[in-house]
């Protein structure tokens, strides 16, 4: 008979419809077909509706602060952290700049115009995530880790011991998998802590941060392993460096393509049949898997729900492993490294038809948000 395994995490890669024009500029479309960017250097936010060719800048006159949360939260990133109106005085326009005023919402139709009646534009600045230093690596089957390489892993550990793989979403939050702190009587705080911008697993014990609260998805159900995350607020916030940053979300149009080539990291098993957790972090490259597929009865014959997703190779012999479990799968597009997947469960390690589950983060972004905005 199978084991069931908690595994570390892993990754996914999947490409946006973005198509930045300015350097480090991010487009997001609407349901509507409305298309979003911030420019880089002033961030000020222009769009663009399906039949225009050219970029409008947005009108300031009836922006509210919810609908730059909103937008943020379109490109990936888990907050707005400042937004304003600039005088087009203060700014450089290009010669023929055209505008946009909006409607009662991002998605209605927007009005082109000549000026700004105010004068004043929109100017937009998300929360930062998902950049890194340059490329450096490859669970089981995988390679070390360069320093650096995934710099919003974690190790989420109870006392002095590690329990499991996390993500950085902010300076005081991180995500990771519900299982990971259920036996811990989640609710309870006492005893987390959370060591960021390590590669070796015996970090000393001062690199760690006090974790203040533990929040488990309500619905999640520890038979099934359905709505397998958990988020944890820190008592103090993380020092942001090349080596501490913090991980995008998705998109919430997004889709994620089966064969996606995506990474999984974590300081688990790198054997089955190896009962101690490796000392310096591991990664390794998996594609997504349909869940079609994986629900077919050669593989988990319909044990998979609407908040679980696969990666890995039919073939077994590269997967993540107990250690690894609440460790991000995540995936590079044009624009930064998103969270796709929390590491969750598989039958065995590395096993043939038997890839990793991860808790599909899409799926939650709702709750994701609800939390971090109350708490």
């Amino acid at each position: 008979m199978c084991s069931l395994s908690f595994a570390t995490n892993r990754l996914l890669l999947s490409l946006f419809c973005y198509r930045p024009r300015v350097k480090r500029c991010g487009e997001v479309r609407s349901v509507l077909s409305v298309f979003f960017r911030i420019q880089a250097g002033a961030s000020l936010l222009a769009v663009r509706p399906r039949d225009r060719p050219r970029w409008l800048l947005a009108c300031y006159e009836r922006w509210r602060p919810a609908l730059g949360t909103r937008l943020c939260r379109h490109l990936g990133a888990l907050r707005a952290i400042h937004q304003k109106g600039v005088n087009l005085t203060d700014v450089a326009v290009e010669d023929g700049q055209e505008f946009a005023q909006m409607g009662s919402s991002l998605a209605d139709a927007w009005q082109v115009r000549s000026s700004c009646e105010s004068g004043r534009v929109v100017a937009l600045q998300c929360s930062a995530c998902g950049q890194r230093p340059a490329p450096g690596g490859r669970v089981v089957g995988g390679m070390d880790a360069a320093p650096g390489r995934w710099p919003w892993q974690v190790s989420v550990r109870h006392g002095s011991r590690h329990r499991c793989g996390g993500s950085v979403l902010a300076p005081r939050w991180i995500v990771t998998a519900a299982h990971c702190v259920h036996s811990y009587r989640r609710r309870s705080a006492s005893g987390w802590m959370v060591h960021a911008g390590i590669t070796h697993g015996s970090a000393k014990q001062e690199a760690g941060v006090p974790v203040e609260r533990v929040i488990s998805h309500p619905l999640y159900n520890d038979n099934s392993l359905d709505y397998d995350i958990a988020l944890m607020k820190l008592q103090v916030p993380l020092n942001f460096s090349d080596a501490i940053s913090a991980l995008c979300l998705l998109p919430s149009h997004q889709d994620l393509l089966p064969g996606t080539p995506c990474w999984v990291s974590g300081w688990g098993y790198t054997r089955p049949d190896q009962a101690q957790l490796t000392e310096t972090l591991k990664e390794a490259l998996v594609p997504l898997i349909g869940t079609q597929r994986c629900n077919s009865s050669c593989m988990y014959a319909g044990e998979l729900t609407a908040r679980m997703l696969c990666a890995g190779y039919p073939q077994g012999k590269i997967d993540a492993c107990q250690g690894d479990s609440g460790g991000p799968l995540v995936c590079q597009d044009e624009l930064a490294w998103r969270l796709v997947g929390i590491v969750s469960w598989g039958r065995g390690c590395a096993e043939p038809n038997r890839p990793g589950v991860y808790t599909n983060v899409a799926q939650l972004l709702p709750w994701i948000y609800r939390v971090t905005e109350i708490h």
